[in-house]
């Protein structure tokens, strides 16, 4: 679909195939460096990054150049980057799309962080799922090798620099940034908290940056362009460039869609997504990803952009919508989410480990017809246990959860008034026998399904 936004990242964009080297050179690629190195110091480069206010895109939306500002000037040794493309949330695909797109685009970005930070070495980790992926980027680092982008002596300068390819053993808790970090060494893949931040001691006790893949494919344009430029290009007064927005569910033209930070919620999905489905109608929307909360049709015209979406008590996360119509059980889909989490946590901290399998127990009771008041009470209790996890993914599981029993109490409430789902939805398998009688047992492992007593 053509969309009346500028396209910066999708201007390459091509069905069904990525762009070669000789299309990407010809919209300017590579131009940004070779105007960058031997040209501009590391420092000047770093300034136009944070006078663009580059936010991460990969979720948490901190700004690019003030990560790269931890990297200690002093150290004598290899500094890394990181670039993550494990993408492993639920409803998002964006990081797919894009390498598929232009993946120049993307290695011309990496090497300008590269280049920024003074690292040598960088590491492109991807999910397990991306093998197609994985050996293009592969495939295009051997091309700019042989063009002179990316290797020794970069385009003749001194500096040098290579990319390498790492696929994910496969869970989600390796998105996490020290996790990340463990994983690529060979280490349980735990979060780490307290310490040196990954900046001054990361990838082998080495400086390291982790950024998100479409944060660095955004340096080629700021580069070039100018900081102004890439402001510009947002509707909102505190947003800067445009965003790949990920749109899933019941619309009618689900995909990928380059638009501006602070495009409305309404729009994405009303205008550029095609509206709902034949024959369905809105009930709510996951906008940024699974580890989000619900959010209501009053609040469809907010701005996808951090401060309007932090001020309306929402996350613009990954910017990664989910839409449900009204024929959709709230209390099955937070279930199925918490399933997920439950399946994903890594295990290391007890709010994580036991909190997220209670509230699941908790929802597959409801569910099930055998919810009473006072379980809604236990999730409530639960959910400010989960914000004292070791990391963030607890509390991003918590998001759903919090916005089902903020915006649509009266589908719980129906729940358990009625002693079924009122969607029809069969129940689920609950732990224990004579689940709806005995104490909720919580744990990771439901019972067999020839022994469930529902």
């Amino acid at each position: 679909m053509q969309v009346d936004t500028p396209q910066v990242l999708f201007k390459n964009r091509h069905l069904g195939r990525p762009a070669t080297l000789a299309e990407y050179r010809a919209g300017g690629g590579y131009e940004a460096l070779a105007a960058t190195i031997g040209k501009r110091t590391p420092a000047e480069v770093l300034q136009l990054v944070l006078d663009a206010d580059l936010r991460g895109r990969g979720g948490a939306g901190f700004p690019a150049g003030r990560k790269w500002q931890g990297v200690p000037t002093d150290h004598v040794g290899t500094r890394y980057v990181v670039v993550n493309t494990d993408e492993m949330e639920p409803g998002t695909f964006k990081d797919r799309i894009l390498v598929n797109a232009d993946p120049h685009l993307v290695i011309e970005g990496i090497v300008l962080c590269a280049y920024s930070i003074g690292a040598s070495e960088g590491v492109f980790f991807i999910r397990p799922s991306y093998e197609g992926d994985a050996e293009l980027i592969e495939q295009e680092c051997r091309v700019a090798r042989e063009h002179g982008y990316l290797g020794n002596n970069i385009l003749g300068s001194d500096f040098s620099f290579d990319l390498h390819v790492h696929r994910s053993a496969g869970r989600y808790i390796c998105g996490e940034a020290s996790a990340q970090i463990k994983a690529i060494s060979g280490l349980r893949p735990n979060p780490r908290k307290g310490g040196p931040r990954t900046a001054v001691k990361g990838l082998w006790d080495c400086p390291t940056i982790v950024n998100n893949l479409e944060t660095l494919a955004n340096l080629p344009g700021i580069v070039r362009n100018g900081p102004a430029w890439f402001k510009a290009l947002a509707r909102s007064a505190t947003g800067s460039g445009t965003k790949l927005y990920s749109v899933s569910g019941q619309v009618a033209r689900p995909g990928c869609y380059e638009l501006p930070i602070g495009v409305t919620i309404r729009e994405i999905i009303f205008e550029h997504a095609g509206g709902m489905a034949p024959g369905k109608t809105f009930k709510t929307v996951i906008p940024g990803g699974a580890s989000t909360p619900f959010l209501p049709e009053a609040l469809l015209d907010l701005e996808m952009d951090f401060d309007p979406m932090r001020a309306a008590g929402q996350r613009f996360g990954t910017a990664s919508l989910m839409v449900f119509d009204q024929g959709t059980c709230l209390v099955g889909a937070t279930l199925s989410l918490m399933e997920f989490f439950a399946r994903e946590s890594c295990g290391w901290c007890t709010p994580c480990r036991e909190g997220i399998p209670a509230i699941r127990e908790l929802l597959r009771r409801i569910e099930g017809g055998q919810g009473t008041e006072e379980h809604i009470q236990m999730l409530t209790d639960l959910l400010p246990v989960l914000d004292k996890a070791y990391c963030a993914f607890a509390p991003g599981a918590a998001e759903p959860v919090r916005g089902l029993l903020t915006h649509f109490m009266n589908e719980v409430n129906a729940h358990i008034v009625q002693k079924r789902c009122p969607f029809g939805n069969p129940p689920p398998t609950l732990r224990g026998k004579a689940c709806g009688t005995r104490p909720i047992q919580f744990g990771p492992t439901p019972c067999p399904e020839d022994q469930c007593p529902i």
